[in-house]
């Protein structure tokens, strides 16, 4: 049963993980103005699939191991003349670069908010006071 939790464990900490990463993409890229196409949590078969107001479609996946945020890009595909100020090739270096580096800046505030709340609970255990 100790290995069941450690892997159920496991995966919501990598599901947590994979997400706060993909969400600073996503958070940046909107800022930017860059249209998101697709933010998936997970790989594999869709569970739940949904769209937002914007046109984003929110995947969550079979397989919690990772993710992705797909963008406009020419170099993936036609664009609309209307949408090319949408599309990530054509912001300046400056946001790409912040969008790039916004995943894994997310994971490092997450591991600060949780080393922040660790802190917090304290520690239950007994102190070794000698005398």
């Amino acid at each position: 049963m100790n290995a069941l939790y450690m892997i159920l464990g496991t995966l919501v900490a990598l599901g947590v993980l994979v997400t706060f990463h993909e969400f600073g993409h996503f958070w940046v890229a909107r800022r930017c103005g860059v249209k998101v196409l697709r933010f998936s949590v997970g790989f594999g078969t869709p569970l739940l699939r949904w769209h937002d107001r914007h046109g984003t479609e929110f995947v969550v996946a079979a397989i919690p191991l990772g993710g992705y945020v797909k963008m406009l890009d020419e170099r993936e595909g036609e664009v609309p003349a209307e949408l090319l100020d949408q599309s990530f090739n054509r912001k300046p270096v400056r946001q790409r670069i912040a969008i790039v580096a916004a995943g894994p800046i997310a994971n490092f505030l997450l591991a600060l908010l949780f080393f922040w709340v660790l802190a917090m609970l304290g520690s239950q255990q007994v102190r070794p006071v000698i005398g």
